[in-house]
């Protein structure tokens, strides 16, 4: 029989990224998609903002991260994951003042702006004439 363990989770958007985490306690584990994250995100950068929510709360190394990211690049990706980690925090204990005041339980609501027609791009006209 398999032995019981804890799990939270949590989802995260951001820009047209998808990413569902789970978290459970642990050693500070990190995986994205099946490979450690650094190798999946490539950038420090980018696996130090998915773990900021840890940094915050002083879990550091308490838990372990599986995440499951889909769609947009890789820094939409780690935007959408330190959101669904924060998320999954939520769940794990008493953490919301120090998540809220850190903002990172807001969902980054900023997406690419759609193109206009008679533009070259959402805002680009093209170029005037006079004669």
């Amino acid at each position: 029989m398999a032995e019981k363990t804890v799990v939270y989770w949590g989802t995260g958007r951001r820009k047209e990224a998808v990413a569902r985490v789970r978290i459970m306690p642990g050693t500070g584990k990190f995986l994205v998609n099946g490979k450690p994250a650094l190798e999946y995100f490539g950038r420090q950068q980018l696996v130090d903002a998915a773990l900021a929510p840890f940094r915050v709360t002083d879990t550091q190394g308490q838990f372990d991260v599986l995440a499951n990211c889909d769609g947009g690049g890789i820094s939409g990706q780690s935007g959408a994951v330190r959101l669904g980690v924060a998320r999954a925090l939520l769940k794990a204990g008493d953490y919301r003042p120090e998540l809220k005041k850190a903002g990172f339980l807001t969902r980054d609501a900023r997406a690419v702006e759609r193109k206009k027609y008679g533009l070259k791009k959402a805002r680009k006209r093209p170029q005037f004439s006079k004669r």
